[in-house]
């Protein structure tokens, strides 16, 4: 027996022996990896955290946009902001019946503002409020300054809207183009995700694959300078070219490598 325990030491002493080669690659991705164990299943940390980080996704779906405050914080920027509604009725209703927040509950409110609008930037809070709650006024900001000169429409913020809202939106006001700012579906390292989806002339028509999407908009993933570069770059393709989506080829990643 004692010649056995000899050949094989015990658990921590080898744990603690062993190189960790993981450590490198952990610095480089918030992925879980190589993740610690005991035995056949997770050790005690890492379990306690993948549970606090699911339990942080399933209250980003469920938590509302503040649309007050939403609304001052957009107010900074020195455009008009519209408060509206999807045919939704409150939170559970919105994540069951997907079709109901594409849909406006009053088109007429927004009649009185509808002009020849360039574009209009709809924020909505979709899975994650607070990603739009914390995202869209600053990725406008660094946004806005580089459309100088174009007929932006005002900022309308829709309770409960989904992608699509922002087509219902533009006809409303008669813009030619539209840029969703959206909470995307939190995962276990981002609760906190905003999407853009922008569409070149919108309408009852349109399908996903007419739209551009920039994904990740948030300090830990695409910086706000770097989203704001690729959504102004795409913003502007899409007016010269008269298109959005499959039939346009995002190419702002160019930009952001070359530092322009």
């Amino acid at each position: 027996m004692v010649g056995f325990a000899s050949l094989n030491p015990p658990y921590d002493e080898m744990a603690e022996n062993t190189p960790d080669h993981w450590s490198p690659l952990r610095a480089l991705t918030a992925a879980r990896i190589g993740l610690a164990r005991s035995g056949a299943s997770l050790a005690t940390g890492p379990l306690l955290d993948f549970r606090l980080a699911h339990a942080r996704a399933r209250d980003a779906v469920h938590e509302e946009l503040d649309e007050a405050r939403l609304g001052a914080d957009l107010a900074t920027l020195g455009l008009p902001v519209l408060t509206v509604a999807s045919a939704v009725a409150d939170r559970a209703h919105y994540l069951m019946r997907p079709d109901l927040g594409r849909k406006l509950a009053e088109e007429s409110a927004l009649a009185a503002h509808a002009g020849e609008h360039d574009v209009v930037f709809v924020i909505a809070g979709g899975l994650s409020a607070r990603a739009a709650q914390t995202h869209a006024a600053p990725l406008l900001r660094e946004a806005l300054p580089a459309l100088d000169g174009w007929r932006i429409a005002p900022l309308v913020v829709v309770r409960h809207g989904r992608v699509a809202i922002g087509d219902a939106v533009a006809a409303a006001l008669r813009a030619r183009a539209v840029a969703v700012l959206i909470g995307e579906r939190p995962g276990l390292t981002s609760p906190d995700s905003m999407g853009a989806y922008l569409t070149w002339a919108p309408g009852p028509q349109t399908t996903d694959a007419e739209r551009n999407c920039i994904s990740n908009i948030r300090p830990a993933g695409l910086p706000y300078a770097d989203a704001a570069l690729k959504l102004v770059h795409l913003i502007r393709a899409m007016r010269a070219r008269r298109l959005s989506g499959v039939a346009l080829k995002d190419d702002a990643d160019r930009l952001l490598i070359e530092g322009r």
